[in-house]
C-alpha cells in the first residue's frame, strides 16, 4: 500500500514495490524536468532496505537553480505533482497523492545539487543501507515514536532529529573516508 493521510504517522514494513514506485516517479520527473534536473534519487526510509517507513516515497531532485524548476510547474501539475512552496529554506516541496482524501503518496524535495541538503539525503540513505545495525537503531526509534505520535507528524519528525543529526554526521564522515580511499 502506498500513501498516508496528511499529518498522521503509520509505519509499514519495507515493501520491495516502493523501489518500482520510486523508479516510475523518477522517470516521470526526468521527462518533465528535462535539463533542469542534474540528478534524481529515491531517498528517505522507503529507500532503506529492512526498516519500517511511512508509505510515502521521498525523492530528491538535484538542480543547479531552484528557479530552473519554476517554468516546469504547470507541466508537473498536469501530471499530478503539486507544488507546496518552500517548506524548508532553499528547498522546494512537491507532493503527489489523492488530494480529495488528503492522502500523500510522494514527497519530492527539490534542492541544489551537491548542496548540504542533497548530500544529507543521499548519504543518509547510503549509510543506513551500508550499516544495517545503524538502520535498526533508527527503525527502533521510529517505531516507538510512531505509536506515541500517530496523529502528530510534526512531533514525530521533531523527536527523530537528534538521532538523525548524529547519523548524518556519521554518514558524512563515512562518505568522506570512502571517497578518499577508493
Amino acid at each position: 500500500m502506498l500513501g498516508l493521510k496528511r499529518g498522521t504517522v503509520a509505519l509499514s514494513e519495507h515493501q520491495n514495490s516502493w523501489h518500482g514506485d520510486a523508479a516510475r516517479a523518477i522517470g516521470l520527473l526526468k521527462g518533465v524536468l528535462s535539463d533542469a534536473a542534474i540528478d534524481i534519487q529515491h531517498v528517505g526510509s522507503t529507500a532503506i532496505v529492512g526498516i519500517h517507513a511511512k508509505p510515502i516515497i521521498d525523492i530528491a531532485v538535484g538542480v543547479t537553480s531552484l528557479n530552473a524548476v519554476m517554468p516546469h510547474i504547470p507541466s508537473l501539475e498536469k501530471h499530478g505533482i503539486i507544488y507546496r512552496k518552500q517548506d524548508v529554506e532553499g528547498q522546494m516541496l512537491f507532493v503527489m497523492g489523492d488530494f480529495e482524501k488528503n492522502i500523500r503518496t510522494h514527497h519530492i524535495h527539490v534542492v541544489l545539487w551537491n548542496s548540504t541538503p542533497w548530500q544529507d539525503y543521499v548519504n543518509f540513505r547510503a549509510y543506513l543501507n551500508a550499516f544495517p545495525e545503524k538502520a535498526r537503531s533508527y527503525d527502533d526509534l521510529k517505531c516507538s515514536l510512531a505509536v506515541k505520535f500517530a496523529q502528530d507528524r510534526g512531533s514525530y519528525t521533531q523527536a527523530k532529529q537528534e538521532l538523525i543529526a548524529k547519523l548524518l554526521a556519521e554518514a558524512a564522515f563515512w562518505r568522506k573516508n570512502i571517497s578518499l580511499n577508493p
